[in-house]
């Protein structure tokens, strides 16, 4: 999981990360495995046929369980989701799959064994990944094929109900740490927590939040790039001379204005920051479980899953279940700050409550 806060806008301070990595991950399975493991390859056939590789494992003895598909978040993961020295679907999968649950989980496209190209790709093609997923798993005649859920994690959270609101073949999603609210709001809100774990003033965030305001807006009102950054070298300079007192003043100079510009060159943030989850939420009918850490600085649990809450109530949606959980980061660590800085430290992979809390909600409704 690649934060978000690496796209902060006009940061007046430097935020330095040391993921200290500690060698000790008691969750992770060990060989032989309780439940078959096999290597399977599968085609997008809506992007230049490019071919995905991943891992379905089946629990034995149980004839065709239900399955999920999980779904990592933002930049480019492994099949585990790996990152700070942990492998938290790797995790995930194992105690599911214990569990009597069929889990496929995959590299992302262009990473490890998966081909394609991942930074040409946006939230939607991504999406489309997914669809490929779904389309090679109604192949096999070991699954319960009318019981494919997606489980996604934070930009995973988003596609999952891009997907479920097209589609009748996915029975159930489960968000954890999914977006609730568009992603220059993800942005913004992301960035200031981030700041304020490092210890940033608070008057200069404030500062800040008003010229994130003004760029996200431009972004996500127009179109054209060269149009954009006219604008928004218009609108800071504008904001430098009607402002000569602000704490943020001294900053706005040529060169952070053409820093900022260059971030334009990522398709996936121009898109990312346009996407609004309620768009898909509204039209997602199948049975939902979003979960969020209360420290979670990444994707903050309140304004998201009430963002989430809304949308489903929209499309009368009538099996949602909610959850922030107490103590738990972005990856379901339990923490004591939330920071990134902790990831690596702690050698909890997965909470066992969170774990507990999934299985529980699958195998109530699909066993």
């Amino acid at each position: 999981m690649v934060s978000y806060s690496k796209c902060i806008f006009l940061i007046c301070f430097l935020f330095c990360l040391n993921l200290f990595s500690q060698t000790s991950r008691p969750q992770e399975p060990k060989e032989p495995y309780n439940y078959v493991s096999e290597a399977v390859y599968f085609t997008n056939s809506k992007t230049n046929n490019i071919k995905l590789a991943g891992t379905l494992t089946l629990p034995k003895d149980i004839k065709k369980p239900a399955a999920v598909i999980l779904i990592s978040g933002s930049g480019p993961q492994n099949r585990n989701e790996e990152l700070a020295n942990h492998k938290p679907f790797l995790v995930l999968s194992d105690y599911l799959t214990n569990n009597g649950i069929a889990v496929l989980r995959y590299d992302d496209r262009g990473t490890a064994e998966s081909e394609g190209v991942f930074n040409d790709a946006t939230t939607f093609d991504f999406a489309t990944d997914v669809e490929a997923a779904i389309t090679y798993l109604k192949t096999r005649n070991d699954i319960d094929t009318s019981k494919i859920g997606l489980i996604g994690h934070s930009e995973g959270g988003l596609i999952a109900p891009m997907v479920a609101s097209k589609t009748k073949d996915v029975a159930y999603i489960i968000l954890l740490a999914g977006t609730g609210v568009n992603g220059a709001k993800v942005l913004e809100t992301q960035s200031r927590r981030a700041a304020e774990l490092a210890g940033a003033n608070s008057a200069i965030l404030d500062e800040n939040e008003k010229l994130s305001k003004i760029i996200y807006n431009i972004i996500r009102t127009h179109s054209d790039i060269e149009n954009i950054k006219i604008k928004i070298t218009e609108e800071l300079n504008n904001f430098k001379t009607q402002h000569p007192k602000s704490l943020i003043t001294p900053y706005i100079t040529p060169a952070l204005i053409e820093q900022q510009l260059s971030i334009l060159k990522s398709k996936w943030l121009l898109t990312f920051i346009r996407i609004d989850p309620k768009d898909y939420l509204e039209k997602t009918t199948c049975p939902v479980l979003a979960l969020n850490g209360s420290k979670d600085f990444q994707v903050l649990p309140k304004i998201n899953l009430e963002g989430i809450k809304s949308g489903l109530e929209i499309a009368r949606n009538k099996d949602v279940t909610i959850k922030e959980l107490e103590g738990l980061n972005h990856l379901f660590q339990t923490a004591k700050t939330g920071s990134m800085q902790e990831y690596a430290q702690i050698e909890e992979t997965f909470s066992p409550v969170a774990l507990k809390i999934i299985k529980d909600w699958i195998l109530e409704r699909f066993k």
